[in-house]
């Protein structure tokens, strides 16, 4: 579902509750709003809230260490890129078709990167790529070294293809999580609970209807960012591309 639908609902189901919870304050008896009634849905208000506040503040931190994973992953593998162009170089003339190869596949990634279009995204983990990141493979393992420091070179290049390979995989895995719909559920739920009470606590005017809609807006801002953070390759949210731009610029050279 898109994110910004999910924070539309959320804002949805919590400014609707707090205007319900001002229309039952109307409606209830006087006694149901004594100050010991008030005293206990404020404490039963309390728990909810905390419950709530515990498992938002977990899952901005999971949503931040993802962002944070995905861009360290890719800027490690921009370097990893260079350094294999560059070992390649030092390998000799009989690699200058591989850099030429390796260049042109590593523009098509930025390329997909930069559009932040998830239907494009996909096309980085299809069959179609991975026969690409075979071939390329194939063509460094075909080298046939005639020195000592050739060999090394080579053994160098395929290691430093596995570990890319390895982090980009890796790189896709992490990139397209959400929040679990159960916890979405449970979570709207809680916050709904608590929006409720704020409007059946309060009198309705004009600034207590502002200050309810601006807090469900925050909510509905921090759901949103949650849902943004977890996928860090696209949407509002999104990694830098400079390393790999500045990469790309510096292949073949």
């Amino acid at each position: 579902m898109n994110h910004l639908l999910i924070a539309l609902i959320v804002f949805t189901c919590l400014f609707g509750s707090a205007l319900v919870g001002s229309y039952v304050r109307q409606q209830l008896p006087s006694h149901h709003l004594s100050d010991e009634s008030v005293a206990v849905l404020k404490l039963a208000t309390g728990l909810i809230a905390t419950m709530s506040a515990l498992v938002l503040g977990l899952l901005v931190s999971s949503a931040k260490g993802t962002f944070e994973t995905t861009n360290n992953q890719l800027e490690s593998a921009a370097a990893k890129v260079v350094e294999f162009d560059r070992v390649l170089a030092r390998y000799g003339p009989d690699t200058q078709p591989i850099r030429t190869q390796l260049k042109h596949n590593y523009a098509e990634i930025v390329q997909v990167l930069a559009s932040r279009d998830p239907s494009r995204l996909t096309l980085l983990d299809s069959p179609e790529a991975i026969k690409r990141s075979e071939a390329l493979q194939q063509q460094v393992a075909e080298l046939s070294p005639t020195t000592d420091t050739q060999r090394t070179l080579k053994a160098s290049a395929l290691q430093m293809m596995d570990a890319v390979f390895a982090a980009r995989w890796l790189t896709m895995l992490q990139a397209n999580q959400s929040i679990p719909p159960v916890m979405l559920v449970i979570l709207i739920t809680w916050l709904s609970i608590i929006f409720g009470s704020f409007g059946l606590f309060a009198p309705r005017n004009g600034t207590i209807v502002v200050v309810l809609l601006m807090c469900s807006a925050s909510a509905a801002a921090t759901i949103l960012l949650v849902e943004e953070l977890n996928r860090p390759l696209d949407g509002l949210i999104s990694v830098s591309l400079e390393p790999m731009v500045h990469t790309m610029e510096r292949l073949g050279q």
